[in-house]
């Protein structure tokens, strides 16, 4: 005959088997909420800012880079912080579209292309803003390190020893 103990809950089990807590299907989903528990803390309430701190490891701070922002312009300069809010960017250089029926020169501080493209550099605006830009994060669509081969890298040289 067989004899059952009772624990103080009053539930009765076998002496020799297991207690349910002991169970792979229990076990199994005690670990399967403790993974979910672990992903939400790391993906839902932990703000998303690895992403900032991994660009700033990207940037070749010898190095030019390219910013380009979602209304279609293009910033090369050199990129010296990112962080969640924004960008800061400094030795800007810019393309401008020359007007056909201007006389276009093509010095060193103002390649034209086919395109009558030119590079200008930033602080010679009407408005005089200095040579450092802060752009907001959601302003950026991506940004790149130029090779110091580029032609944009060779223009902004070429501008420098002049």
């Amino acid at each position: 005959m067989e004899q059952r103990a009772h624990n103080s809950a009053g539930i009765g089990f076998s002496k020799g088997s297991r207690s349910r807590l002991s169970s792979p299907l229990v076990i199994g989903g005690i670990i399967a909420v403790i993974v979910v528990i672990a992903l939400i803390i790391v993906f839902v309430l932990k703000p998303f800012s690895g992403t900032a701190g991994n660009f700033q490891e990207s940037i070749k701070k010898n190095q030019y880079q390219a910013v380009f922002l979602t209304n279609g312009q293009v910033y090369f300069g050199k990129v010296a912080k990112i962080d969640d809010t924004g960008y800061t960017v400094s030795d800007i250089y810019y393309l401008q579209v020359q007007d056909g029926t201007q006389n276009v020169q093509k010095t060193a501080d103002a390649k034209a292309t086919d395109q009558n493209l030119s590079l200008a550099k930033l602080g010679s605006e009407l408005h005089g803003p200095e040579d450092k830009m802060y752009i907001e994060s959601k302003q950026v669509l991506f940004w790149e390190n130029l090779k110091d081969d580029s032609r944009v890298v060779k223009a902004i040289q070429d501008n420098k020893n002049k």
